[in-house]
This record gives structure tokens, sequence and C-alpha cells, in this order.
């Protein structure tokens, strides 16, 4: 899907400093970076993520856990590139819980080949359910471009255990959305995508958001749908800007048994 590229500004400065033999200096954009530390499931897929719990939890709580899904320009092994662009604006879900007093979990994975496989966002959330008092009933997915399209894999492989999905961009098949129908679903996209068509996707099996909402709502799904007028593929900055997001992903709860994260992924 669409490349990434960060400012140009920044590439030169960081250019000056290694030609001369230092390390580029940390940035304002990236003062992020080191507070989200650096894990790696222990699981043979070693999948590399970085975490950071917000401020306020009391006594006994239980924590929600956002797991944000980058796009295919962020792909590697490096445990760094994924946080480019401040997570591609889901950092603004940080920023948010912090405003507010509410902690949580934000998980930033990081996956290969510009796809996301179910287990390895399920080996994360087991991991990250291992290191944190993470409430089973309150785990949200989000994800950009390819990302998004890994957040509706996760959802059709795993349709009891996430507690609402929030895709960017992204495009699915059709096929698998009956089981994930009642799920809670806040779809964004942009009307003039550049990179994934809203309507057809890249014109194959999988499509774009609008016919994905189109065809939840029929088999009596209730997604929530946001549609940019006249903006192209990069709207995550915009969405997850959004003042009702983190409040509406927080109000969602699953109903019913939790999901033993750990024996799916055994």
């Amino acid at each position: 899907m669409c490349r990434f590229f960060p400012d140009i500004r920044r590439v030169a400065v960081a250019v000056l400093f290694v030609v001369a033999g230092f390390a580029p200096p940390l940035l304002a954009a990236d003062l992020e970076d080191a507070e989200l530390a650096k894990f790696w499931t222990p699981d043979a897929r070693r999948v590399p993520y970085r975490a950071i719990e917000t401020p306020g939890r009391r006594d006994g709580e239980m924590l929600p856990l956002v797991v944000f899904l980058h796009g295919d320009w962020q792909d590697g092994t490096d445990n760094e590139s994924q946080l480019a662009g401040r997570g591609n604006g889901s950092y603004e879900l940080v920023d948010a819980a912090r405003d507010g007093g509410i902690p949580l979990v934000y998980v930033v994975p990081q996956t290969t080949d510009a796809y996301w496989p179910p287990a390895r966002v399920a080996t994360v959330v087991a991991d990250a359910m291992r290191r944190w008092p993470i409430d089973p009933r309150r785990i949200y997915l989000t994800g950009i471009s390819d990302g998004a399209t890994g957040v509706w894999d996760a959802l059709k492989a795993y349709p009891a255990c996430f507690a609402a999905g929030v895709p960017m961009s992204g495009m699915t098949e059709l096929a698998g959305l009956g089981p994930i129908r009642d799920v809670p679903q806040w779809i964004f996209h942009g009307s003039d995508d550049d990179d994934t068509n809203v309507e057809t996707g890249y014109d194959g099996a999988m499509v774009g958001s609008r016919a994905v909402v189109r065809a939840l709502r029929a088999m009596g799904g209730k997604p929530r749908y946001t549609e940019y007028p006249g903006e192209k593929h990069v709207i995550w900055p915009r969405a997850y800007a959004e003042d009702a997001l983190l409040p509406w992903m927080l109000s969602q709860r699953l109903h019913g048994k939790a999901c033993d994260f750990a024996a799916l992924v055994r």
C-alpha cells in the first residue's frame, strides 16, 4: 500500500550527524520513542513490539489494551520504525488517555511481508497479558492500511476475543464477515483514497471500507463509519485525533467468556 516518507528536513539532519560521525539527536517528534519500552514475545515468532502504560491505575484495577497495527512501509524487525509519525497518529490515543487520567496499555507490534497473520497479533496480546493486568474483556484492535486489513483478519480469526476494531483505509474479503457482524467497529476511510479504493480496494477479492460497511449492515450489523470527503489514503492523523474515538473504544466490552490468548497461540 502507500509509502510514507518522513519529513526531508529530519532526514537531512540525521544524514549530517552520521557524516560527522555522531548519532542523530533525539528530535521532538521522536520523544515518545524513548518512553515506549521494547519487548519481544518469548515464543518462536519472537514478535517485536513497543508498549507503554499510561498513569492512573488504582490498586487491583484491570487495564484496557489498545493494539495498533502499522502499514507495510514500517515492516521489519528493528522494533523502531513502527513508531514513525507518532505511530501514524495513533499516539493521539495515548495523549488522550493521559489528558483524561485514563490508565491503559498501548502496544505497537511490528510485522514483515506486508501481512499481519492473526496468530502474530494473538501472540503479542498473550505476552502483553502476561506483563500487565489486562482486562480480557477490553482488548481493542486498530490499524491503518495493511494494518486495517490485519484488524479484520484477526477479528475473523478470533470473533469472540476482541471488544472492538478500528480499521482505517483498509480492505478485506466479504467472506468471513458474518461471524464479526456484531463486533463493535468504527471504520474510517477517505472518499478519494489514492491507494486503497474506498469501494473496490485493489479490484480483487478484497474490497474497500464502504463495501465492507454495506455488507455488515445488510447482515444486521451496526458498524460506525466515518468517510472523509475528498481525502486520500493518509487519513489516520485526523481520525485518531477524533475526540470521540477513545471514549467509544473504551466503552466497548466483551460479553460472555473471555478468550485465553495464551491457549490460542500454543
